[in-house]
């Protein structure tokens, strides 16, 4: 028998925990105080759990995405799959993005199997996420003083996270996405730069010009996700991104930090290309699927 519930409890939250990181053993998970303040910041969004038998077999997360229309994402530890799991949650998640009124959907697939299994939903593929890593060795370089820019330290100047939104709302709308992204400030606020001491921002003459945010990740220590690298339009291709590349990946080197991984679109070949000239490597990629729930 399958049976969902919402997530409510400290242990549903690690339960939920628990079931992403096996399924996503690579990426962070958000800890239980995150998800805690993202349900409170979004009523709309809903966290289920599965069980088969008794047993824990699934969960499921529906809520508002910043592509647009609902994020739905079922998910199912590998041994229960095959067993209605995923299908059940799905219908649950899809049922409560239609009663908050969303008029489509929007998920990740990772595998031939998800695919399959999304596509026999009605979903269709219009996007890929490119995941590039870097191993870092301990000999990472800061980069060199410039005399145009100021690289600075969220962490020595807080106030500069706020200050860089404008920026981050200007790069979200040049994402390469089937839909424009969209952050809110309360979001930029609160999951940006979780690692202030090795999140940077670029300054001429007092002005924001470039941002590189790195976010720790709270499963493993050794290894954290590199947030929005963004340059104002007006700076582009003078090295600002890689000058705040390479800040961001010494400081995390002196830190304890052995792999960084970030996530591009497809059409987003120019960051990649920087990323790799900053010896990052690609080593997975993730479909992005869409669905028009209708009426």
């Amino acid at each position: 028998m399958i049976e969902l519930r919402a997530v409510e409890a400290d242990a549903d939250f690690e339960a939920w925990r628990r079931v992403r990181l096996a399924v996503l053993p690579d990426e962070r998970a958000a800890t239980v105080v995150e998800m805690r303040a993202q349900l409170a910041d979004e009523p709309e969004r809903l966290l289920l759990l599965a069980e088969l038998d008794g047993e824990l077999a699934g969960s499921g997360l529906a809520g508002r995405s910043s592509l647009g229309g609902a994020g739905v994402h079922p998910r199912v530890l590998p041994s229960h799959r095959r067993r209605g799991v995923g299908t059940a949650l799905y219908r649950a998640l899809e049922a409560h993005a239609r009663a908050h009124g969303f008029g489509e959907a929007v998920g990740f697939v990772d595998d031939e199997g998800s695919f399959a299994f999304a596509a026999g939903l009605g979903f269709r593929e219009v996007d890929r996420q490119v995941e590039q890593v870097r191993t870092l060795d301990g000999t990472e370089e800061p980069p060199a003083a410039r005399t145009d820019v100021e690289l600075v330290a969220i962490a020595a100047r807080p106030e500069l996270l706020r200050a860089a939104y404008p920026l981050a709302v200007e790069a979200y709308a040049d994402f390469a996405t089937v839909r424009p992204v969209t952050v809110t400030l309360d979001e930029w606020l609160r999951d940006e730069a979780t690692l202030p001491g090795g999140s940077f921002v670029a300054l001429a003459d007092g002005e924001v010009v470039g941002y590189a945010g790195l976010c720790r990740d709270a499963d493993d220590p050794s290894r954290a996700e590199d947030g929005l690298t963004a340059v104002r339009r007006d700076w582009r291709r003078r090295g600002v991104a890689t000058a705040l590349k390479r800040a961001e990946l010494a400081w995390a080197a002196a830190h304890g930090i052995r792999l960084v991984y970030t996530w591009t679109q497809r059409g987003n070949e120019a960051m990649r290309a920087a990323n790799a000239r900053l010896g990052y490597v690609t080593r997975h990629v993730s479909r992005t699927m869409w669905k028009e729930l209708g009426p």
